[in-house]
């Protein structure tokens, strides 16, 4: 055979071989991620604990990143997991009338899988950072995934169809609020319960993630 000749079969022997990979994975395409979103744009809202003042309402916002599909019995880990936490210029001067000035701490925010199963029921350790909030106003405090955060994985049902996480109708914080005439730090446990509403309010996060 001439070198020519060689050559010649050795440029189809890859086409071919190109071709056949192309055909293998025709229709495959790498999963997107993408942010998802509990409550709608809107969010969600809780009626949560603070100290010296009644239970006020608190409006939440929560996020988390993931694949939009997934295979079957897949283990996904949610990342940027946060969002944040407002109160409205009411409560802020109810905080205000019993001398507080600021917030710091760490969140936990219960999640459930309407199929496939959890590694854990909550993520914890999320952090709220330091805030001497001014005068007046509503105040939002920022919650977001760090270092020391415990997040849960998530294991894809068997079967193929569509999952989606939610919130739970409870969540809590581990606080300290800045008392303004001292400049101490009082620690607080806050616990928050979903308001009812009618129609009730959408805790699953958005859209709900295909498995195949």
């Amino acid at each position: 055979m001439s070198r020519l000749s060689r050559l010649s079969a050795g440029i189809a022997t890859t086409a071919t071989a190109i071709g056949a990979i192309a055909v293998l994975t025709a229709g495959t395409a790498a999963a997107a991620t993408v942010t998802y979103t509990a409550g709608g744009t809107a969010g969600l809202t809780y009626n949560c604990t603070f100290p010296g003042i009644s239970p006020q309402p608190v409006a939440i916002k929560a996020q988390l990143d993931a694949p939009d599909s997934v295979a079957t019995s897949t283990v996904v880990t949610p990342a940027n997991v946060g969002g944040s936490a407002t109160i409205t210029a009411t409560v802020h001067a109810l905080l205000t009338a019993v001398g507080y000035d600021g917030i710091r701490g760490t969140a936990t925010v219960p999640v459930t899988a309407s199929a496939g199963t959890l590694s854990q029921p909550a993520a914890t350790g999320l952090n709220i950072p330091e805030v001497i909030y001014p005068t007046g106003g509503p105040i939002t405090v920022n919650i977001s995934q760090v270092a020391t955060s415990s997040i849960p994985d998530w294991t894809a049902p068997a079967t193929a169809g569509s999952a989606s996480l939610s919130l739970t109708s409870g969540l809590s914080a581990n606080l300290e609020f800045h008392k303004k005439s001292t400049g101490a730090w009082a620690p607080w446990t806050m616990n928050c319960t979903l308001k009812v509403t009618s129609p009730a309010q959408n805790t699953a996060f958005s859209p709900s993630i295909t498995v195949s």
